[in-house]
């Protein structure tokens, strides 16, 4: 091995963090600029589902899950992508807060059912 051949393996290490680096920041640069039609659809489909569930249990997180998918819209609608992408993220997000707060009410409301369905049945059996 001569003298050019070990001072290139001594470099490789060096230079390929380097590379990868401009590798990665060349493909984020690349999402920025590419719609997000893919994350729309999805956040549009999760504020739809959690609409049909949870529109009830929980009005406020509905409604917040709607006025950020209207604004990543708009974002959309405006050519920022990254506001867009950001928004339909965080409308997806309280979509799927929207319903498990949804969940956790009507679990509430059986258990008070439930516990209501108890207290009756030893009122009976005392009155025995």
């Amino acid at each position: 091995m001569n003298i050019s051949q070990i001072k290139h393996r001594q470099m490789l290490p060096k230079a390929a963090p380097m590379a990868l680096g401009a590798l990665l920041l060349a493909l984020l640069s690349a999402c920025a600029g590419t719609p997000p039609t893919a994350q729309m659809a999805v956040s549009k489909a999760a504020v739809e589902r959690a609409d049909a569930s949870a529109a009830v249990d929980a009005p406020v997180e509905m409604a917040a899950a709607r006025q950020k998918l209207a604004q990543a819209n708009a974002a959309f609608a405006n050519k920022d992508f990254e506001l867009a992408r950001r928004l339909a993220e965080q409308a997806e997000a309280d979509a799927a807060l929207a319903e498990g707060q949804a969940r956790s009410v009507r679990s509430a409301k059986a258990l008070a059912e439930v516990r209501e369905g108890i207290r009756q049945l030893r009122d009976e059996m005392s009155r025995k």
